[in-house]
Parts: C-alpha cells; sequence; structure tokens
C-alpha cells in the first residue's frame, strides 16, 4: 500500500508540476512579472517561494529540520527575478529536488519522523502537507495565468465540453489507472 502511496503522490505533483508549465507557456515574459494588486504576488514571486520551499523542506529531507538555516523566506517575496530563464530555472530546481526525493524514499521510510521548525511530522504527515501546499500555489499560478493570457486554452475539461467529455469516458471500458496518467501522457513531447 506504501508503495502505491509513494506511486500516486509522485503522479499527482507531476501533474501539478505540468499545469504550472503549461500556464508559462501560455504567457508573455512581461505577465510572469505582473501583479494583479499592489499586495498580490506575481507568478513569479509565487514560482520563488514555492522553489525555496521546495530546496529547503527536501534537501537533506531524512536528517534534517525542513526549515533549514539557509533559507530567506521573506526575500522569496520579493519581485527580483531577472527574466524567464531564472523563473524556470529556479521552478526546475525546486522540482528536481522534490521530486528527486520522493522517488528515493521506501515504504519503511514513511513512518519515520522529520522535523520543520522543529515539529515533529510522520513522512506521509511532511508529504501530505505539501500535496495542499503546492497545489494551492499552482492554483494561483493557473489562475493569475488565465487574468492575463492572451488566448487561454484550457488546462482541462473547457467550459462547455463536460458532456462529450463524459461521453468519451463512459464509452471506453473501465479500467485502473490514475488520474493523471492521461493527462501527463500528452504532455510528455511538449517542449519548455
Amino acid at each position: 500500500m506504501y508503495s502505491d502511496y509513494l506511486d500516486s503522490v509522485i503522479k499527482q505533483f507531476e501533474y501539478y508540476k505540468m499545469l504550472g508549465e503549461k500556464t508559462f507557456k501560455q504567457l508573455r515574459d512581461e505577465d510572469l512579472f505582473r501583479m494583479p494588486g499592489k499586495e498580490d504576488n506575481s507568478i513569479a514571486v509565487i514560482v520563488k517561494h514555492l522553489s525555496g520551499n521546495m530546496l529547503s523542506r527536501w534537501t537533506d529531507f531524512l536528517r534534517s529540520d525542513g526549515e533549514k538555516e539557509w533559507r530567506n523566506r521573506d526575500a522569496e517575496f520579493e519581485n527580483d527575478i531577472s527574466g524567464r530563464d531564472e523563473l524556470l530555472r529556479l521552478w526546475n530546481e525546486g522540482w528536481q529536488v522534490f521530486l528527486n526525493t520522493l522517488r528515493s524514499l521506501r515504504a519503511e521510510d514513511l513512518d519515520k519522523t522529520i522535523y520543520i521548525r522543529n515539529q515533529g511530522h510522520t513522512v506521509v504527515e511532511a508529504i501530505n502537507r505539501q500535496l495542499a501546499h503546492y497545489p494551492y500555489h499552482v492554483g494561483q499560478i493557473v489562475y493569475i495565468g488565465k487574468m492575463y493570457a492572451v488566448n487561454w486554452h484550457s488546462l482541462s475539461i473547457a467550459k462547455g465540453d463536460s458532456k462529450q467529455y463524459n461521453e468519451h469516458k463512459f464509452s471506453m471500458p473501465r479500467q485502473r489507472q490514475h488520474f493523471t496518467d492521461e493527462y501527463l501522457k500528452k504532455s510528455d513531447g511538449d517542449d519548455q
């Protein structure tokens, strides 16, 4: 069961990573740095925060506190990324550390205790904490992206297409698969 859990959460995180990347592709460079309001975060700031969190939480994951001394969380909310290339570098760096750590975990690791700011979590609890945190921020990225995209292409079932989508799904034989499989297969050939 634990290996199924790890496989499932890895696929879910890969799916949310893909949603962010498909959003970036639909935006002009300047849109990545626009702030919807004076006190709001740009997509770039959200990416910077996600990357900082991922690097801190998942570096040396089983051995050191998830809030690293070298992390400067407040600086993550400064809109100072130089351009799309730096944004993508930060995005990929954070996700790589995070996903590589998840892939390195074994079933016997999931009951171990890790600490975030001296607060103990089982590994499962730490993963679940991020399963709520990272999609929350990816949802913000997608929402902001929809506001700024010149011609937004839906990342899920487009408005008005539910009936056709359901008819197609119910015309297929029943099968056991992760819900992200079809989305991740479609995006395998995409370039960043």
